[in-house]
């Protein structure tokens, strides 16, 4: 079962040029089309501006389509209104790259996990509390984090209580956006492995953004690489990985450090992304 279709959806900013006295477009998604089937991981991966992050917007309905279509579980999600929307807004929850600028740097940890229960009226009072305590063991954070700011947790802590943040109301899609890219390389190692024992546990469905390409590896089971606002290959990870097809995909893989690679290999890079 497709959880989550994508179809050919397109987001055009306009703009008014004082340069050219007129109104100018500026594409930034053009005519991309997905699936995700219910309990996999797709990643999407790309360079900085190829349109990942405004489609994950799209898809958390943060922004509205130009064109196309995005159907949660057969039905269109721009088309939901009142309990059928708030139902979406329970199933589908979003992890951002920087977890501390979502938070409110006044209100304690359990507050801050409480909250969504509380928007969904869900549990009583002592209930809730249990529900947040449960959760954050769940991250492998301790009890006492209840009572700790955002401002007192290192990076990896925070992400950790995104992630609870996302997973309490026990949603079935969960989008990332670049989750790990603000952490160092162990830290990164480490939120990774809970990602994957989340999802496993939970038989959650997932929609991974990153510009790494070893973080995609290790977290998707299918792969979608985007550039200029396109998909340009997508298909099963380890096939995009070992075998891909298009330059610009070959090119991302050639630019990643490898201390065995020949120095001749960086002309090549360039010769092969300007194909």
């Amino acid at each position: 079962m497709m959880l989550l279709e994508v179809a050919h959806v397109s987001k055009t900013y306009e703009a008014h040029s004082r340069f050219w006295r007129r109104e100018v477009s500026h594409p930034a998604v053009n005519n991309v089309s997905f699936s995700v089937a219910q309990g996999k991981t797709l990643g999407i991966v790309g360079e900085s501006g190829s349109g990942k992050s405004t489609l994950l917007r799209m898809v958390l309905r943060l922004l509205r389509p130009s064109n196309g279509r995005i159907l949660y579980r057969g039905q269109d999600m721009w088309a939901l209104e009142g309990e059928e929307l708030l139902k979406l807004r329970r199933e589908v929850q979003a992890i951002f790259q920087d977890p501390a600028s979502s938070f409110n740097p006044r209100q304690n940890i359990g507050a801050i996990l409480a909250a969504p229960l509380e928007v969904h009226r869900l549990g009583d009072r002592q209930s809730r509390e249990a529900k947040v305590l449960a959760t954050l063991a769940q991250m492998a954070l301790p009890a006492d984090f209840v009572r700790r700011y955002p401002h007192q947790l290192s990076g990896g802590q925070k992400q950790r209580v995104a992630i609870a943040r996302a997973i309490i109301l026990g949603p079935s899609l969960v989008l990332a956006d670049e989750p790990t890219s603000a952490l160092d390389v162990s830290v990164q190692a480490q939120i990774l492995n809970v990602f994957r024992e989340t999802k496993e546990k939970l038989g959650l469905t997932m929609v991974f953004v990153s510009h790494n390409l070893a973080v995609i590896r290790y977290v998707s089971d299918h792969v979608a690489v985007m550039r200029q606002g396109e998909i340009v290959e997508a298909g099963e990870s380890e096939a995009i990985f070992s075998n891909p097809t298009h330059p610009y995909t070959q090119a991302l893989l050639q630019a990643v450090p490898d201390p065995r690679r020949r120095r001749g290999r960086p002309a090549a890079f360039r010769s092969s992304i300007n194909a």
